[in-house]
């Protein structure tokens, strides 16, 4: 990270440069401890009462006292794709969306409420791209009242991390005492390349609806036991073109090996539901669920994939990173306090 001008370190920045994207170094000391430079990366949010408010793709905002920063300067928007298909952070979390639709939505504006009976909170938080037509203070209340009136908690999804994403409403809702709950990464990469995997496909079965073997093995909707409501049905088969694949299992009680689904949009193909059993693993299974519904998704003329992990499966993320997925962006969850 170069700060410098002629071997200078400089603040090259103001208050004016709020809503850009900015690399800033502070040093940091404390009694008894050798001072030490600290880096940060992200939307410059504020600089009020001599503190900055950045907010990185951790969609935590970080404040720094004026008096510690010792260099700081705009860099781009965006870091450069390095890899996987062109696209938009709109494009994509408009897929998305329509991919896991909720049970009943209510526009505010430009943003959707969404709620379905608090089954995931995907389908049970606001998307807020563009305009809510309100004042914050206004919208917030709205959506606090909309939620309550339903008996759920008010979620808002938000996006850090890649051009035309949503820092500075994290930073907004964090002044106003929302919280973020939960983080994920958006990945995308080439769907052929997922087809072409050298993997035994031959046990999968792909279907257009689920069915009570299916919903044995995915357990999102609740405890092992519990009969999903109609709302879960609604949601797993929402969605333009959706695909449900299963292995079938080799015990007494009909639980399936692996299941997984797949939403195909356009030129996307959005994986989503993979799971396999625990006495199933590392055999190959969910990159087998994945790579048939890869190929039907390229047979219906899908070149593009995304998927979303959240940040601490680490066991999936490594699984998608051999696949060839790059995070595109994150997204976050925010609750009300």
């Amino acid at each position: 990270m170069e700060f410098t001008i002629s071997g200078r370190l400089e603040v090259r920045m103001t208050a004016a440069d709020v809503g850009k994207r900015v690399s800033v170094r502070q040093l940091i000391s404390a009694p008894g401890e050798t001072p030490k430079f600290t880096d940060t990366v992200g939307v410059l949010t504020s600089w009020d009462n001599e503190v900055l408010s950045i907010t990185p793709r951790s969609g935590e905002s970080v404040h720094i006292a004026e008096s510690s920063l010792v260099a700081g300067k705009v860099v781009p928007s965006a870091p450069a794709r390095r890899r996987g298909p062109a696209a938009s952070f709109d494009e994509l979390a408009r897929v998305a969306a329509r991919a896991w639709q909720p049970v009943e939505s209510e526009p505010l504006g430009d943003w959707q409420l969404r709620a379905a009976a608090g089954f995931t909170r995907r389908a049970n938080s606001v998307l807020p791209l563009g305009d809510p037509g309100l004042p914050l203070d206004a919208a917030l209340e709205h959506i606090l009242g909309w939620y309550r009136e339903r008996g759920l908690p008010a979620y808002i999804q938000t996006a850090t991390g890649a051009q035309d994403t949503q820092e500075q409403l994290c930073a907004a809702l964090e002044e106003h005492g929302w919280r973020r709950e939960v983080s994920a990464e958006m990945r995308i990469g080439a769907l052929a390349p997922v087809g072409d995997l050298d993997a035994d496909v031959s046990a999968v079965r792909l279907a257009r609806g689920t069915d009570d073997a299916w919903l044995s093995r995915y357990q999102r909707f609740g405890a092992p036991g519990h009969t999903p409501g109609g709302e879960v049905l609604k949601v797993l088969g929402s969605g333009p073109s959706v695909w449900f694949a299963t292995v079938p299992g080799e015990g007494a009680d009909g639980a399936p090996a692996a299941v997984g689904r797949c939403v195909v949009d356009g030129r996307w193909a959005g994986f989503m539901a993979v799971e396999v059993g625990a006495e199933y693993r590392r055999r190959g299974l969910a990159t087998a669920v994945m790579t048939a519904l890869a190929r039907k998704a390229l047979d219906e003329g899908a070149s593009a994939s995304w998927l979303q992990v959240e940040t601490d499966n680490d066991g999936a993320r490594a699984l998608y990173d051999g696949m060839g997925f790059a995070t595109h962006h994150r997204y976050h969850h925010f609750r009300s306090a």
